[in-house]
């Protein structure tokens, strides 16, 4: 006789599994809600704790928790068959169970008291048990897979490689809900945890990494992660980058607005009231890095803003919505990724290097806007100021950014000398920089990125603040009638 042990917290799809195995012939052991589930299914079952001899105790604490389930599980097949039959343990040849969902219930910010009984003992203690046994128990995590298993098992049995791919998730779900209750325990104090684990699903492999002699693999099902295109090839590794530098940079603005990004960094960023317009206006900051550029927009793309985009070679373009001709005039362009504008995901930055990890989290701040100078800027260069600050909060460092209030001008990206960044916007200015306003990542060491901005034209300027040179920089905008801003927050972007 073969035996399933049934005790799952999510019922998706459990009823229709254990119709199927009874179909099957195999006696089913159960408790708890699973097997009010099943009772109330018609479908019948022998009680764990009939099977044990011991009731359930401690209000559900303990449960499977015996040897007569675990020896079930670990006895391996004409090596302690002998033992199974002395002590009365029946061969569990199926084990379907998950977890209770700490994951979920840790972000409704209840009392740790109350978290407490949502951390699963029972459940992964018998995950463990049968996949470290998979040759002989087929143990089953996750309700996506009840289809290939009964089908598997009206073929006949489970194969060797879906034994030990189940027993490769069964470990890795451990893995992750262990890693989720130690995170969540390590933060409540609010600092980052002494040891920090995390672990991501659903991998794909890519084409290739950076470049074509390195491996990589994208993993993860929500955000930019999981976005995949609903036209055109499959993603790369650098799109992926680009996609996630255009998206965040995208999300500063409520305005219609259009981003173009190339190697990570944005070469083209403009407002308007249309997305049409607004993409030629960013598309013309510097058309020649928009080749082959990642698009992101926050409005529907129409089939005017479609011509646009087909008109050049564009890598991605993603966007809330298209319309059906849109949609036909992008699919000529049969390479083109078009991607649906992903939900932003708050988490943890995690950055690998040698021999280790650097983690960072931004936790909820404010910026303090305050005028440094004499002359305070006019409403069209606080505008202009606001554009040029967003952009220079994605740009990699040190950055200089120049803009008027719907575009930018001239962007200096990735400099180690904050002057040649400047001088860099400058030789790229898509237009005449007479009053524009300009936006530095971090403060003035000194006041020559300054004048180099007045030299070119600029009127106003913003940056964090906090140089010990501060007063040289401010009297230098002031004798050149420039209106500055500090910001008090700093935005290197490494």
């Amino acid at each position: 006789m073969k035996w399933a042990l049934l005790s799952v917290w999510d019922k998706t799809g459990i009823i229709d599994l254990a119709h199927a195995l009874i179909r099957l012939r195999f006696s089913i052991m159960s408790s708890g809600g699973t097997g009010k589930a099943l009772a109330q299914a018609g479908i019948k079952f022998t009680e764990v704790s009939s099977y044990t001899g011991f009731p359930e105790m401690m209000d559900g604490r303990v449960k499977t928790l015996h040897p007569k389930v675990h020896g079930g599980l670990l006895g391996r097949r004409q090596i302690d068959d002998a033992v199974m039959v002395k002590y009365g343990i029946n061969r569990i040849d199926l084990l379907v169970v998950n977890l209770y969902p700490f994951e979920a219930m840790s972000e409704k910010k209840m009392d740790i008291k109350e978290l407490i009984e949502y951390i699963d003992i029972g459940g992964p203690a018998m995950i463990r048990a049968g996949a470290k046994n998979y040759h002989s128990v087929a143990v089953v995590v996750d309700p996506t897979d009840y289809p290939m298993v009964t089908d598997a098992l009206s073929r006949g049995d489970l194969s060797p490689d879906q034994r030990f791919a189940l027993a490769k998730k069964a470990f890795a779900r451990t893995s992750a809900y262990d890693a989720a209750i130690s995170n969540y325990l390590e933060r409540m104090d609010g600092r980052l945890p002494a040891i920090y684990t995390a672990q991501f699903t659903h991998g794909r492999e890519l084409r290739y990494g950076e470049n074509p002699h390195q491996r990589a693999a994208i993993y993860g099902k929500t955000g930019i992660a999981g976005a995949e295109p609903v036209q055109g090839k499959q993603m790369s590794y650098n799109n992926y980058l680009d996609l996630n530098a255009a998206v965040a940079l995208l999300r500063e603005f409520d305005e219609c607005a259009a981003v173009i990004v190339k190697h990570n960094n944005p070469c083209g960023v403009a407002v308007d009231n249309t997305l049409r317009e607004a993409y030629i206006t960013a598309r013309n900051v510097d058309p020649v890095s928009a080749y082959g550029s990642v698009v992101a927009v926050n409005r529907e793309v129409d089939q005017d803003l479609a011509r646009e985009v087909s008109s050049t070679f564009v890598e991605v373009i993603t966007a809330p919505s298209y319309t059906k001709e849109a949609k036909e005039i992008l699919q000529a362009k049969e390479n083109l990724r078009v991607l649906l504008l992903p939900d932003p995901v708050v988490q943890d930055e995690i950055r690998s290097i040698d021999g280790g990890a650097l983690i960072q989290c931004t936790p909820q701040y404010q910026e303090h806007w305050k005028v440094m100078t004499h002359r305070d800027p006019t409403s069209s260069e606080l505008s202009a100021l606001q554009l040029a600050w967003k952009v220079c909060k994605h740009t990699r460092s040190n950055t200089i950014i120049f803009a008027d209030s719907r575009r930018t001008l001239g962007i200096g990206a990735g400099q180690m000398s904050r002057v040649d960044a400047a001088k860099i916007a400058i030789m790229k200015a898509c237009d005449s920089l007479q009053g524009s306003a300009v936006a530095s990542d971090a403060f003035l060491p000194f006041p020559d990125t300054l004048e180099a901005a007045a030299a070119a034209g600029a009127t106003a300027l913003v940056q964090p603040g906090g140089s010990i040179r501060d007063n040289e920089v401010i009297a230098a905008a002031n004798r050149l009638n420039m209106a500055m801003i500090f910001t008090g927050v700093r935005y290197f972007r490494h």
